[in-house]
């Protein structure tokens, strides 16, 4: 079971149960407003020396940068480089092999050099793999599962949620209208049943055991971990700040109050996490009671089993052929159902007539939560009636009010509309992030006082204000970026690299690690066993028969799957702004002796059996190997090149090293 944020809390309940003492400290006055709280600043573009070096609005504030550092940018990388880092960067997945062969060898930067590259960014951009690659990146933010603990509702349609997020992304829905889907799409007028799935973004959310034996004083401190989880999600995703910190206390360094805390925290009081049906109501009802009738025929099976009648036999096939009768009798009796929210207010109150806690859901209703001092759920104060943040007013001059249903509608609307210069610059600034390496804020989910200052403040709101007039589009964005000078660079640049390792100047590209999906579909791509069917249900990613995108692997809330452990892949449970990288002895020995790599290998080294190097590395690298590759592979296998097992080794040896695990 994950350990909500708040876990410290239940220690302080404890301590104050038992007579301990908590000293709450003074106010400590107006915090100072975040640079992010202010609206967009468009001022015209600073001035350079280098005037032929700009290919776009974000080269300019890049070169001022620069050369007021006394740095140069590093010339453009070779063209195969550039379209293996495009590759990687869009859709997670290495160039084509015989596309490689076409490239262009010399840095030219001539006007029909700029144009077939921005022709070549826009094909990318158009692959079904580029929405797959990117909702990876959300994925991680909105704390995706397939699998989750038994005692929970089910998961089995999770994968609807996941297909959604790829399907927005490629056909680029607008980042507005994005966020508006994953909180209230059932509230929009042109919603249809199966767009519920879109709500996955809160109907995938933790949730945590509740022994509902116990009295309501200890459930409530569950359940209020879980609002307060669903508070940090939407917070540090949409707005890049820690809300949750506000839950005990004004927040400590950012103009959040408790008051504002509470206000957001009564929306999530509000919803009760179900599954719904995807089709209308006319054709679910009758399944509704089909499957209402198959499962107390299973509860009658069961009964059987332990009761043991003489005739158990003949009952079982009489319910069984019911069940069946049923099925087949009901049409879309296996519709999917979508892991989304309804509208239901939650009260935690003691259970009547026995001992025990009941979660009292109020269909249809909302509630306004009371203040709980230091968090505590069992001390009280005033009401807080359901709002957004104080500190992002609305036309009106105060915080928009919630008052359709549970307010998931006008929260997100605030997030897009009252907090949009905020919001804009968070998620430019982690599409950057993805595309450098390191953010303009390379605190992503942290744009509050204890986040890093922006390296170019100017630049962030250039890009933020018209990524919105570009109708938050996120292709714009890509686009933006990938065809600017600054990205083209190389990534070898001696100065830069000694007067600036962090690169906060991007006088250079940095050189990138694979993320262990991209690595394990660049392994199998270049097998020729890659399986690129896009969607439908995750399984397990360490079965030998799963060849699909990694994207595809099955990802267990309770117990992740070793090689994704091993791996820097992180915890589902929780919001994850950024990859952390490691280097560890059982990611060596993965590549060494784990059955993927063998099986991986042997099917490389057949195919390279019967080809040259040089088709190798093309197929592997999307280049030719050096004289001296090719002298060792030569002498690796002279005398045994009929050698299966030599072949495999060989392979392994490619699929293992460096050039397939970086990008430059």
């Amino acid at each position: 079971m994950r350990l909500s944020a708040s876990s410290s809390l239940c220690l302080s309940l404890l301590l104050l149960a038992a007579g301990g003492v908590a000293v709450a400290k003074k106010d400590e006055g107006p915090k100072p407003v975040p640079w992010s709280f202010a609206p967009l600043k468009r001022g015209p573009l600073p001035k350079v020396k280098d005037s032929a070096w700009p290919q776009t609005r974000i080269d300019y504030y890049i070169l001022a940068k620069m050369e007021a550092a006394g740095l140069k940018p590093a010339p453009r990388a070779e063209e195969r480089v550039l379209q293996r880092r495009l590759a990687f960067d869009l859709t997670g997945l290495p160039p084509v092999a015989e596309g490689a062969g076409r490239a262009r060898n010399g840095p030219g930067t001539s006007d029909a050099a700029l144009t077939d590259w921005g022709r070549t960014v826009d094909a990318t951009l158009r692959s079904p793999h580029y929405g797959e690659r990117w909702a990876r990146h959300w994925l991680d933010l909105a704390r995706y599962a397939d699998e989750t603990p038994n005692w929970l509702d089910s998961t089995k349609y999770s994968y609807l949620y996941r297909d959604w997020v790829v399907q927005a992304l490629n056909e680029d829905m607008p980042y507005d209208r994005f966020v508006l889907r994953q909180l209230a799409t059932d509230f929009l007028p042109d919603s249809k049943p199966q767009d519920r799935v879109a709500l996955g973004f809160l109907g995938l959310s933790p949730t945590y055991f509740k022994e509902l034996q116990l009295p309501p004083e200890i459930i409530k401190t569950t359940v209020a971990d879980e609002w307060e989880e669903h508070v940090d999600a939407i917070g540090r995703t949409f707005l890049g700040l820690t809300l949750a910190c506000a839950r005990c206390h004004d927040h400590k360094s950012d103009p959040i109050s408790a008051q504002d805390y509470y206000a957001l925290a009564g929306v999530f009081a509000s919803v009760k996490i179900s599954e719904l049906p995807t089709m209308k109501d006319e054709l679910w009802k009758p399944v509704a009671k089909a499957r209402a009738d198959v499962a107390s025929l299973e509860k009658q099976i069961a009964d059987l089993k332990k009761k043991k009648p003489a005739d158990l036999a003949k009952q079982m096939q009489d319910c069984e052929a019911k069940i069946t009768a049923i099925k087949s009798g009901t049409p879309h009796f296996n519709m999917p159902m979508a892991n989304a929210v309804e509208e239901a207010a939650l009260y935690v109150v003691n259970k009547e007539k026995e001992h025990g806690t009941k979660l009292d859901y109020k269909m249809g209703m909302a509630r306004d939560l009371e203040l709980m001092k230091r968090g505590n759920p069992n001390d009280l104060g005033d009401v807080v009636p359901r709002r957004f943040l104080s500190a992002f007013p609305s036309r009106s001059g105060q915080p928009r009010k919630f008052t359709t249903g549970s307010g998931r509608l006008e929260l997100a609307q605030a997030i897009v509309e009252d907090a949009a210069p905020l919001t804009a610059r968070v998620i430019v600034n982690r599409v950057w992030k993805h595309h450098f390496g390191r953010g303009l804020v390379d605190t992503p989910s942290e744009f509050g006082n204890l986040g890093e200052a922006p390296t170019h403040a100017e630049l962030l709101d250039d890009l933020a204000g018209r990524f919105i007039e570009h109708g938050w589009s996120l292709k714009w964005l890509h686009r933006e970026i990938l065809n600017s000078a600054t990205w083209q660079q190389s990534s070898m640049a001696a100065e830069s690299e000694q007067r600036d390792p962090e690169n906060k100047l991007y006088a250079r590209m940095l050189r990138r690690r694979l993320d262990w999906e991209s690595w394990r579909d660049a392994i199998l791509s270049a097998t020729g066993q890659l399986d690129l069917k896009l969607g439908g249900p995750a399984s397990s990613i360490s079965a030998p028969a799963n060849v699909r995108r990694s994207l595809y692997g099955a990802a267990d809330r309770q117990d992740m799957d070793p090689m994704l452990r091993i791996h820097d892949v992180p915890d589902p449970g929780a919001h994850n702004p950024w990859r952390t990288e490691t280097i560890t002895p059982l990611q060596g020995l993965f590549a060494l002796n784990s059955p993927f790599m063998q099986q991986q290998s042997e099917v490389l080294g057949k195919w390279a059996m019967q080809h040259r190097v040089e088709e190798v590395y093309a197929r592997l690298f999307g280049r030719a190997p050096s004289a001296r590759e090719a002298e060792v592979a030569k002498a690796f296998v002279s005398g045994r090149e009929k050698d299966a097992a030599v072949w495999a080794q060989y392979a392994q040896a490619l699929l293992a090293g460096n050039e397939m695990l970086f990008v430059d």
